[in-house]
């Protein structure tokens, strides 16, 4: 409660780099001012900073002497939404916003590090060292299938780290509540794009032709009833096609249909009866005339917290918030790349409930969230630093 109490004083401090943020929101891999924000802040504050870290990411470094190291992440990149809003902070830059939190995580994870100093300077902080990964494109993998997290393990951000926390604000949760839990929590997500060949004719003669887009839609009906009767209904998985794109006419007969889509699950053992099911309903379709192709890309595997670091976790949020206000998470259909960061250590993830009293969802053009909690989520992760810190051998996880 002391340490909350401490992130309060900071609290107007806290929103204003939210707001701006929130005023300035950049895409993934194009977060240069942001990334400049974020580097001035650190620096200000005395420490040791690299920049460019996984194309356009920022990693900061708390150290105090030999111990282990401990890893917190803030997601840095905005939407491709133009923002509905009524409020003085709105997005400055058209067709662009923060409509999932990352503004807040980067405001959040800066309090946090002011915190951190603080007990440092007063000889209060554990043995060891605390890196501060602000992280590029979350929401958007490159050309070349690699999203921020991957970028970042790529250019040595988890080196050594023997622990790494990340926190969510939920716009959709109760205000002020933590949920969290050991294990799988959110699912892992591939990418489907699928191309159905057929051959056009004019509609009034389909006889002539190989009718493109009633193959797509039977192999979108095909590939839902496999997956409802490959998976137990004890199992989790889904897949789902969200774009469809074909034809050039009310009266012609396309020729082509393109489809993209995603899979999502927990177990690899379903994943692959996912891609099966894909694939099978799909290829199926040949014995009709069609010709397809089926590319699967793998994206980010399952967020699955472990047990020793969620502890921690727990306990912190019991301390911060009390222990009535810390719920068990359930586990979510959306992924998220954090998990590429718990490959490489020992990881937990959790939210924190931040939703106005008309709530709304993330990925909308009304997002926004009660800035009441930023205090809370530097508590959390500050709190959870120096007990990680605390906890942790000084052997870095192979």
């Amino acid at each position: 409660m002391e340490l909350l109490q401490r992130a309060k004083e900071l609290a107007e401090d806290i929103s204003a780099l939210r707001r701006d943020f929130h005023r300035h929101p950049e895409l993934g891999f194009q977060e240069h001012r942001t990334a400049r924000i974020v580097a001035e802040h650190l620096e200000g504050w005395g420490l040791p900073v690299r920049t460019g870290v996984g194309l356009t990411g920022v990693v900061g470094e708390i150290r105090n002497g030999a111990g282990p190291t401990v890893a917190l992440r803030a997601d840095m990149d905005a939407l491709p939404i133009q923002e509905e809003a009524e409020h003085d902070y709105a997005s400055t830059i058209p067709g662009v916003m923060h409509a999932c939190g990352h503004d807040a995580h980067m405001a959040a994870l800066l309090g946090a590090v002011r915190l951190l100093s603080q007990d440092l300077s007063r000889g209060n902080l554990p043995a060891g060292t605390i890196r501060l990964l602000f992280q590029p494109s979350e929401e958007r993998m490159d050309e070349e299938g690699k999203g921020g997290a991957l970028r970042m393990v790529e250019n040595g951000a988890m080196d050594g780290v023997s622990a790494v926390l990340g926190l969510h604000v939920g716009a959709h949760l109760p205000a002020g509540k933590v949920f969290l839990k050991e294990g799988p929590l959110m699912a892992g997500s591939d990418d489907l794009h699928v191309v159905v060949r057929g051959r056009s004719a004019h509609a009034a003669l389909p006889h002539e032709g190989v009718d493109a887009l009633v193959l797509a839609a039977q192999g979108i009906m095909g590939v839902q009833q496999a997956v409802s009767r490959r998976l137990s209904p004890m199992e989790n998985g889904v897949v789902t096609f969200g774009r469809i794109q074909g034809g050039v006419a009310a009266n012609v007969i396309p020729g082509e249909v393109t489809l993209e889509g995603t899979v999502r699950y927990f177990v690899e053992d379903v994943r692959r009866r996912l891609h099966e099911s894909v694939t099978g309903a799909f290829k199926g379709l040949e014995a009709q005339g069609g010709r397809v192709e089926v590319g699967i890309r793998a994206g980010c595997p399952p967020v699955v917290n472990e047990k020793h670091v969620t502890e921690i976790a727990r306990g912190v949020a019991r301390t911060v918030v009390g222990e009535a206000d810390v719920w068990e998470a359930e586990p979510m259909m959306g992924a998220e790349d954090f998990a590429v960061l718990a490959r490489e250590a020992p990881g937990a993830f959790l939210w924190l409930g931040a939703a106005l009293p008309d709530a709304r969802e993330h990925h909308h053009p009304r997002f926004d969230i009660d800035e009441s909690v930023l205090p809370v989520a530097s508590a959390l992760l500050a709190g959870s630093a120096v007990a990680l810190l605390g906890g942790l051998s000084p052997e870095p996880h192979d």
